[in-house]
């Protein structure tokens, strides 16, 4: 490229999203909002089971794997299986704290001004995911992993009713939800595998 050419707007855009600055600074906001987010669920963890409780705060947790994430990165580090883990959760929980926020208001109950901070920054994680998309280094074992721990955590979640609690205008509904949140994981996952995995070779290490 001659110099003083400018680059073209999609390698621009990598760039950009892969600079320190813009990496420290998503990790300081995905942190508040991680530290939000445990304390937000802490009325739910402190009558959950012990054996439960790392199943609990499943939207804090995704922006935790995240903030590792970008961690690394500032560090020029790496781990497949922990962007494998943000990747999908964020996604999925993303959508399904926006789903369900959206959901009370249509059933008949009223919003405030955290569930539309609610909305807006689940919505933030979805798309944070799929724009770093084209950074991660995931291979079909690291989401084999990732796929584990999310359809598990399904499991655990509407099996033994340690779910997140949702408005009271939605909980006639609880095995729908916990339908739809088994499929919204599946839908996370084959999201990975399709636009980032099935890319990548299949021979390279991890």
């Amino acid at each position: 490229m001659r110099t003083g050419q400018k680059l073209p707007m999609k390698q621009r855009l990598k760039a950009l999203l892969m600079s320190p600055k813009v990496l420290g600074l998503l990790l300081v906001i995905n942190a508040v909002g991680t530290l939000y987010g445990y304390i937000w669920y802490i009325d739910q963890l402190m009558i959950t089971p012990p054996q439960f409780l790392i199943f609990v705060p499943d939207s804090p947790t995704a922006s935790l794997f995240f903030c590792i994430v970008l961690f690394l990165w500032l560090l020029n580090r790496r781990s497949g299986l922990i962007e494998a883990l943000a990747a999908v959760t964020l996604i999925k929980y993303g959508i399904w704290a926006v789903v369900m926020n959206a959901g009370a208001g249509f059933a008949g109950d009223e919003l405030n001004w955290q569930n539309y901070m609610l909305i807006v920054s689940h919505g933030a994680m979805a798309v944070q995911a799929l724009l770093y998309l084209p950074f991660y280094h995931i291979r079909r074992w690291h989401l084999t992993v990732a796929a584990v721990w999310t359809v598990h955590n399904d499991m655990i979640d509407y099996m033994y009713n340690v779910y997140p609690w949702v408005s009271p205008y939605l909980l006639d509904g609880i095995h729908h939800i916990g339908y739809f949140t088994f499929w919204l994981s599946l839908l996370s996952i084959g999201l990975i595998y399709v636009l980032h995995v099935r890319r990548q070779p299949v021979d390279v290490p991890s």
